[in-house]
């Protein structure tokens, strides 16, 4: 196996051309366990864990890029505003694969399970993608094609994700075997956007890519609207809504019955985090306006 090691991202974009077929490698927390599963043996490895233009992060406006290979320790330590990020970011692995893991390396293996991809779908996430000849943007649920399947052309890397930042409360929150280093077997993100009075929803493990619950983001967005809490953030939603909202997300789940846990019990933890992440981001819109 070769192994090739670019300084600078127009280096491996070149050596990507060259040799398609060589799988990029960053922080390894999913890719080194094929290799040692002998599930994987690729004739060339790219490491691009060292090259300092995917390791950055940037606002822009009133959006934010955060690079492929920014690592979930540095999320947690330099963007705590990006709260459902940061929570989700907390609950990957132990502290030893938050500091290898990446962003990137959620995007590419494209596992529904990556607890990082609700909260990108819920900031409706671009993909960065960049090859030798060309750079472009992809939004996320086209890139993210099915299990463990994505648009990434051959002689493509990933640069990373951009967003619009949201103003309102949000959390991610999932479920597995246990609290600690577990792959999960159900997620959820839940964003109120007081700005444009939308709220958002996004699963994982549910289906075989993360997906939106359109419907129930939109009962969501006009319960709140009737309980008057657009406007003020203390009024309560009534509590026959939050139960419809949880039944519409459940609804847009499509799991499937595997090792970690069956359909039917997918559809229940959604439904129950639903209602508790409904609870926390109404909870937190009522203290920020008591605050303020």
């Amino acid at each position: 196996m070769d192994v090739l090691l670019p300084g600078a991202l127009d280096e491996a974009l070149e050596m990507k051309a060259r040799m398609p077929d060589a799988v990029p490698i960053a922080g390894g927390t999913d890719l080194m366990v094929l290799l040692n599963a002998d599930e994987l043996r690729p004739e060339a490895m790219l490491d691009v864990g060292r090259l300092p233009e995917l390791g950055a992060w940037r606002r822009e406006g009133d959006e934010l890029f955060v690079g492929a290979g920014v690592t979930y320790t540095r999320i947690l330590r330099e963007l705590p505003e990006m709260r459902a990020l940061a929570q989700a970011s907390r609950s990957v692995g132990s502290p030893q694969i938050r500091n290898r893991g990446t962003l990137g390396g959620n995007l590419g293996t494209a596992s529904p399970a990556g607890d990082s991809l609700p909260v990108l779908a819920v900031h409706d996430a671009r993909v960065v993608l960049a090859s030798a000849e060309r750079e472009r943007e992809v939004p996320l649920d086209a890139f993210l094609l099915g299990v463990k399947r994505t648009a990434l052309e051959p002689d493509e890397l990933i640069l990373g994700a951009r967003w619009r930042m949201l103003g309102g409360p949000q959390s991610f929150m999932k479920i597995g075997t246990r609290n600690a280093m577990v792959i999960s077997v159900a997620s959820l993100c839940v964003a109120l956007d007081p700005a444009t009075r939308t709220a958002r929803v996004a699963m994982g493990s549910v289906a075989p890519t993360v997906i939106r619950a359109p419907e129930a983001e939109a009962f969501l967005a006009d319960a709140l609207g009737r309980a008057g809490a657009w406007d003020d953030p203390r009024a309560p939603i009534a509590a026959e809504d939050g139960e419809a909202f949880a039944e519409r997300v459940a609804g847009a789940a499509r799991p499937i019955d595997d090792v970690r846990g069956s359909a039917a019990y997918r559809a229940h933890a959604v439904r129950v985090l639903a209602r508790r992440a409904l609870a926390r981001a109404t909870g937190e819109m009522a203290e920020e306006a008591l605050a303020s």
